[in-house]
């Protein structure tokens, strides 16, 4: 399991390669700071491609959703959270809405998003899976090293560890 170091120790170490995510999200899981390696879903309103994903085994992993920043629907709730902490994730960021709030809160897992909406999203399938994302000033690549606590989210490129 990656060591869930405080982002701000993170940024110290790795001052010159390290970016942060100017986007300011919120806490919603059981876990107050989380790390691991990044694994990447790109999509908007439609979380199909992130269930596929978070089935498979974690490895303690972070998987990073861009949902282009949308509000308007969920792409994760309590069931997919609870089925992340079974597979073995350590935390999941979205770059958009999630759902059961407060259900969320009881889950082992980290989790943090834009915000909340109770309304879920579409199921097309739409989007890919382990591809370089970009929100918020930071780009996650599978690989690369994510650190999340209440001050933000630190990303740490793989070929600087």
């Amino acid at each position: 399991m990656t060591d869930p170091r405080p982002t701000a120790d993170v940024c110290d170490q790795y001052e010159a390669a390290v970016t942060t995510a100017a986007a300011q999200f919120r806490r919603f899981g059981g876990r107050a700071r989380f790390a691991g390696r990044v694994q990447t879903v790109s999509c908007f309103e439609d979380n199909v491609l992130v269930r596929s994903t978070l089935s498979e085994p974690g490895d303690e992993r972070v998987l990073v959703v861009d949902g282009g920043g949308s509000l308007r629907v969920a792409l994760m709730g309590d069931d997919m959270a609870r089925l992340a902490a079974r597979q073995g994730w350590a935390g999941v960021v979205v770059h958009g809405a999630v759902r059961d709030v407060d259900e969320l809160r009881g889950i082992d897992l980290g989790l943090v998003a834009l915000g909340s909406n109770p309304r879920r999203s579409a199921k097309r399938g739409e989007g890919s899976v382990g591809t370089s994302v970009e929100f918020g000033g930071a780009v996650f690549t599978p690989g690369d090293l994510v650190h999340v606590d209440a001050d933000g989210v630190a990303v740490v490129p793989a070929g600087a560890l």
